[in-house]
This record gives C-alpha cells, sequence and structure tokens, in this order.
C-alpha cells in the first residue's frame, strides 16, 4: 500500500521579490507538519532543501522533485557540508522529538535530539553565516497554565521533558538574537490536526500517538477502541481541553512568519501563538470522529497521564497582528473530514 503525497499541482508566484525566490532549509520537512509546510513554500515560489533522518517523516510524503538529504541534526559535519554548499536564506527547524508522553519515560532523548541538535544547527548557521530561523515551538511551553486564553505573556512553566525541551531552544534562540544578531522567530504550535484539504498529505506516525488519527483508526477497526485518560479535569467534561489547529493552517503561517523576519535588521526574537482560540474535550474529540467515519468503537476512562495540561487554549490575536495570520479551517469537524479523506484514499491505494 503506497502512501506517498499526491503529485504537487499548485502554482509558482512570477515577478518574485528576493525574499519570494529566497533558498529555504527545511529541516524534519518529511513529516507530519513539515511535509504540509513543504508544498506551501513551493506554491509561494520558494526554493527548498529537506533535511531529515526519516525517524519520524517519509521521503515519499514529498513532492519526488523536491531536494532531500537524510542526515539527523546532531550532525555537525552533515549540517556544515549542507549549509557551505547551498545558499540558505533562512532555516525551518522542525526536526526533533514530539512525543510529550514519550518524553516523561525517556527525557535524556529529547535533551539530546531536540536541545543538543538544535544547538549544533544554530553553530553550522553561525558559522555560514545564515541568521533568519523559523522554529517550530509548542504549546508545551506553557505547561499547566489556567489561563482561558494563553497568550504570549504568560509564564514559560513546562510540565514534562518535552515542553523543556522546547522552552530552552526558545532561550537560546534569544541569546543568539542578543549576541550572534539571529532573527529567529517561534511559533507555538497547539495541536496540528487534519491533513491537506487536496489530499495530497496527512499523519502517517508510526506508532500514532495524536488522538485524532488514532480515533479515526478505531472508527476502522485498526484497534479495538479508544482510551480516555483523565475524566475530572477541572474542564467542561471532565477531559483534557485542546486547541486544535488545521496542519494547513500551521503550514502557511510559516510564509509570513519568513516574511517577517526578511523584514529584520537583525538581533530579534519572537514568540507566536498558532492556535484558533477554541477548545475542545478528547470526548469531543472522539464524538466528532465518531459522526465523520460513521462508525461507532468504545472508549474506556482510565487514570490520567503524567505530564498532561488540564486545558491549553491559544490566543491567536499576536499572530494576526505581526503576521496577519488567521486560520482558515477553525472548525473541528473539517480537521477530522480532511484526516477521515486522506485516510480512506490512502487504505484504496
Amino acid at each position: 500500500m503506497s502512501l506517498a503525497v499526491r503529485a504537487y499541482s499548485g502554482f509558482r508566484a512570477t515577478g518574485l521579490t528576493g525574499f519570494l525566490m529566497s533558498r529555504i532549509l527545511l529541516t524534519g520537512g518529511a513529516g507530519f507538519i513539515g511535509s504540509h509546510i513543504c508544498l506551501k513554500l513551493l506554491q509561494t515560489g520558494h526554493d527548498l532543501v529537506v533535511f531529515d533522518n526519516l525517524s519520524n517523516g517519509h521521503r515519499d510524503a514529498l513532492p519526488a522533485d523536491t531536494p532531500f538529504i537524510e542526515g539527523d541534526i546532531r550532525d555537525s559535519a552533515a549540517l556544515g557540508k549542507l549549509l557551505k554548499s547551498h545558499d540558505f536564506s533562512a532555516v525551518i527547524h522542525l526536526a526533533g522529538l514530539i512525543e510529550a508522553g514519550i518524553s516523561v519515560q525517556d527525557p535524556a532523548s529529547f535533551y539530546d535530539v531536540n536541545v543538543a541538535g538544535s544547538v549544533r544547527l544554530f553553530e553550522a548557521m553561525r558559522a555560514t553565516g545564515v541568521r533568519r530561523l523559523v522554529f517550530s515551538s509548542s504549546a508545551a511551553v506553557y505547561g499547566a497554565a489556567s489561563a482561558s486564553l494563553l497568550t504570549e505573556d504568560e509564564p514559560v512553566l513546562p510540565v514534562n521533558p518535552y515542553g523543556r525541551s522546547k522552552a530552552m531552544i526558545e532561550d537560546i534562540l534569544r541569546d543568539y538574537a542578543a549576541v550572534y544578531g539571529f532573527s529567529a522567530i517561534a511559533l507555538r504550535y497547539f495541536n496540528a490536526a487534519g491533513a491537506d484539504p487536496k489530499g495530497r498529505a496527512g499523519e502517517r506516525h508510526d506508532p500514532e500517538t495524536h488522538l485524532i488519527p488514532l480515533g479515526l483508526m478505531a472508527a476502522t477497526g485498526q484497534h479495538s477502541g479508544m482510551k480516555i485518560f483523565g475524566t475530572d479535569y477541572d474542564t467542561k467534561d471532565g477531559t483534557c481541553t485542546r486547541d486544535y489547529v488545521h496542519v494547513d493552517d500551521v503550514a502557511r503561517a510559516h510564509v509570513p512568519a519568513l516574511e517577517y523576519l526578511f523584514n529584520q535588521a537583525g538581533g530579534v526574537f519572537e514568540a507566536v501563538n498558532i492556535g484558533t482560540g477554541r477548545g475542545y474535550s478528547v470526548r469531543e474529540v472522539l464524538e466528532c470522529c465518531r459522526a465523520v467515519s460513521g462508525k461507532s468503537f468504545p472508549i474506556d476512562e482510565a487514570g490520567p497521564r503524567a505530564g498532561d495540561s488540564p486545558r491549553l487554549v491559544a490566543s491567536a490575536d499576536k499572530a494576526r497582528k505581526i503576521l496577519n495570520w488567521q486560520p482558515e479551517y477553525p472548525d473541528l469537524r473539517d480537521m477530522v473530514s480532511h484526516a477521515w479523506n486522506f485516510m480512506q484514499s490512502s487504505s484504496d491505494e
């Protein structure tokens, strides 16, 4: 069964400025979010090279003619060679470990890959004069924050090693901006979900850990049912509440983020939420999976997991203000429907 990304049929802009003709290094670009960013960069006329070790990504998740180099961000020599051999204008950095639950069990790997790997990338950039960077951060930096809508001024108090690794990288980037003249923006993704609306790419983690694809897999019988971890949180139905943001919207935010950096003289760091401002509970998400698929599946209840925050919902005011970004697909049903369509079409191949 092939799960290759569908052939890219978008456009390349004409009459491009230096910004739109820039060459971008995309680390972790063969993963779920990275493959969607790749489509957006190609659509807006950028040249790019994808660098990924394929531990969580897939080479066939990218258009076939996308320049691709297999490598690990902890490999300083490989990074140095790559950055010296191309005239990159900026880097979008996604490569890293992402499973918050696993980070509680194996924190060393997260600090090694996410933090040490990022420093090696930043040092390779510094050595080759590349100073612009969009960093894939996370709402996990807010930890167990209690605000109904989280602004970027909320204290950064992560509750698991995954979130701490993202917060550490943000701090490092602040220092690199202040001392080495980097222009950097950390996009704090909330829960990226869905699939490309045109069906060209979707979620393919192995093993899968995200709620929506797991719910849809339960609907297709790929596993026997679902568990809700924790049912007595201080939320509307007792289950964890999250801000789900369509992966197409997440990917689209990287284009104005790059443009923002090109308009800076250097020595700038910004953190920006990428979310919808609306929260959905675990129970609501699973019921939506049932409704979209037309399939019922058992849902069991279990105790809470270590490192889970009760509620994480974004204020996206800053993204609207400095990036002129807002979600085009804010409704949960669209996210679940696009994920379901991708899963169904992929299973037919």
